[in-house]
């Protein structure tokens, strides 16, 4: 069976749902089976105490009554943030509400779902989630929340690839023949992230235990850094977001070899995907999503989803969405759920089978 073969996951969602080729996970409980492969997304049923019983509930009344705060755990300005803010704005308006953005950043994200998952479950604290969110609570023992048993999913908004960018004085014209210098030469050969455990870090990470190569990490403090150092010829390697790539793609101060997810990119048509290239069960996105506090009202998630689901298919957000690379994938806050469990399931399996110490 396959996340095709589930009815209430469409085919079209399958494709971003992160590492999603090879074993099949089922729920409550993530279980993984066989070495090293990566888990389809096939989720049958949420976790029982997923959300609190209806009686349980407090009474949601005509929300929203007052101001929703979305937390942000990015800088401000970032990539996230500008997409969170045009969402909110657009949220806002569509709900008859003020939904007021505030910036909690560190620690990869954590700092900010730490202080959302603490907050009161009444609708009036959201947390904007991207990639990070499973990525940095696979890695590391210390983020202080888990995205599963502390959170309910409200509504999945985007998912799309990185680009695998390398600097100009790496000869390697294609994927493959990355591969093969980096196989003739292990350990030479560095590749940058935004920090331990971040999604750039894991995707590389992946990327060795796929191809059986030995690319060394060398962490920064933000991808801007990394991305320095990579023109200056200090790093040869990185995966980075399509968009931010771009100029620099156009000035030939990069080559793009290839991109992460499980299809090319629309902004990129002529860039093979990892798969192309001959490199099995490694696909990798960045999605974008909105989650609540565990013990939110059933009520309020649906209708969030709900308001969610109509500003997706307004025009300018769409467009703006499209520029980031990204394709628009909402529904229910069931399927978006499934995508963050099978995400965090599948990073703690890789980090275990390859013995990253990442703290």
């Amino acid at each position: 069976m396959n996340c095709a073969a589930a009815s209430h996951i469409p085919v079209k969602f399958c494709g971003y749902a992160g590492r999603l080729r090879g074993d099949v996970l089922r729920t409550p409980a993530v279980i993984m089976r066989r070495s090293l492969r990566v888990v389809s997304l096939v989720v049958s049923t949420l976790l029982p105490g997923l959300f609190h019983a209806a009686g349980a509930q407090p009474s949601t009344g005509a929300y929203p009554v007052k101001t929703i705060r979305l937390v942000v755990p990015f800088p401000p300005g970032a990539g996230t943030d500008t997409i969170a803010r045009l969402v909110a704005l657009k949220l806002g308006e569509s709900m008859s509400a003020t939904i007021v953005v505030e910036n909690r950043v560190g620690a990869g994200g954590a700092i900010g779902a730490v202080e959302a998952a603490r907050s009161d479950p009444d609708g009036y604290t959201l947390l904007f989630v991207a990639s990070p969110f499973t990525t940095v609570a696979a890695s590391s023992k210390s983020a202080g929340y888990d995205p599963v048993k502390q959170f309910v999913p409200v509504a999945a908004i985007a998912a799309g690839p990185l680009a695998f960018v390398v600097g100009p004085e790496v000869p390697a014209r294609t994927m493959r023949e990355f591969v093969a210098l980096a196989r003739a030469q292990p350990g030479k050969l560095n590749y940058g992230s935004a920090g331990p455990g971040s999604v750039n870090h894991l995707a590389l990470e992946l990327l060795n235990a796929r191809a059986g190569i030995d690319v060394v990490h060398v962490p920064y403090k933000g991808i801007a850094p990394a991305t320095q150092d990579l023109l200056a010829g200090q790093i040869q390697a990185m995966t980075a977001s399509i968009p931010a790539t771009l100029p620099y793609l156009a000035q030939n101060k990069v080559r793009v070899l290839a991109v992460t997810g499980p299809k090319r990119a629309a902004l990129l048509p002529d860039v093979p995907t990892w798969k192309e290239s001959g490199i099995e069960n490694a696909d990798v996105i960045n999605y974008w999503g909105i989650v609540a506090p565990l013990g939110t009202p059933k009520e309020i998630v649906a209708k969030l989803n709900a308001e969610v689901a109509k500003v997706l298919a307004q025009p300018d957000l769409r467009e703006r969405l499209e520029r980031e690379g990204a394709e628009l994938i909402p529904g229910p806050p069931e399927r978006f759920g499934a995508l963050i469990e099978v995400d965090l399931a599948s990073w703690k399996k890789l980090i275990a089978e390859a013995r990253l110490q990442l703290e």
